[in-house]
């Protein structure tokens, strides 16, 4: 269905959920870039279509599919046809936890997950459009907790499953090194000679084993890296300028379009929501 009208894209964080932030937007040309969340990203396609790739395969996902993605879990996204509209939640594991010992009464032993991240379900996808509806209208918070809760455990039941921790290889360690590396360093003019060191893997040997474990080249997992530590700065309060430079961006310019291509949003409209 072709979507009228421009781009828009609505983003808050929720005090009922714990400031878990939500998202409802309408998308024609925006392209995200490859990234990935802290959080579980949760959520459905009221209308259109979009492509995504996640771990190596590429989808097409239309009206009544569900995202269900875990923390970590490298994906992008583009419009297809004439664009899409949906609406997406990013609770954090401890609140989906608590979420789900709230509605069965039981403890829950373990990291919950999801194995397969795009699903056809237009029962549940209509669900979670109405418990997030009524989260966006700023509805009380008995009705909108209530509602988000019970669809959220309801996907659960259905589609859920606990974290199996791989098994460690000497290549997964050292592509997990350079990761680590990355991380701590994120401000830092990090060059692949230097990276490669720190693996003690050969420079295309390095590219290959970490593309291959993380779907994401080192660059862009540096990227992301600098996105994800942006957020945290921006809910702090602090300006989109400060943050560019605090953060490794070249410029505001800079920092503004790599946001933007992993959020659907710029800087200011983060910091507000």
């Amino acid at each position: 269905m072709p979507l009228a009208g421009i781009e828009r894209a609505r983003f808050w964080r929720d005090r009922r959920f714990r400031n878990m932030e939500c998202l409802s937007a309408s998308f024609l040309t925006h392209e995200y870039a490859p990234h990935a969340h802290d959080t579980f990203s949760i959520g459905a396609i009221e209308s259109g279509t979009q492509i995504a790739t996640m771990k190596g395969v590429r989808e097409e996902t239309g009206a009544g599919d569900l995202y269900l993605i875990d923390p970590g879990v490298v994906h992008d996204g583009v419009p297809g046809g004439e664009g899409y509209r949906y609406r997406m939640i990013y609770p954090d594991a401890k609140l989906f936890v608590d979420i789900l010992e709230d509605v069965t009464g039981r403890a829950f032993n373990g990291t919950p997950s999801f194995p397969k991240e795009l699903l056809n379900d237009p029962e549940m996808a209509a669900a979670f459009h109405s418990a997030h509806r009524v989260l966006e209208s700023g509805a009380g918070a008995l009705e909108s907790e209530e509602g988000m809760f019970r669809v959220l455990a309801a996907i659960f039941q259905r589609y859920g499953s606990t974290i199996v921790v791989p098994v460690d290889t000497k290549e997964r360690s050292a592509v997990g090194r350079a990761r680590d590396y990355l991380t701590d360093n994120f401000d830092s003019d990090i060059g692949l000679d230097e990276l490669a060191e720190v693996a003690a893997l050969s420079r295309a040997h390095l590219i290959r084993a970490f593309r291959r474990e993380y779907h994401i080249t080192p660059h862009a997992f540096l990227t992301d890296e600098r996105v994800r530590e942006a957020r945290k700065l921006l809910r702090a309060g602090q300006a989109p300028a400060d943050v560019a430079i605090q953060c490794g961006f070249a410029d505001q310019a800079h920092f503004t379009r790599h946001f933007k291509a992993r959020t659907g949003v710029t800087p200011g409209q983060y910091r507000a929501g």
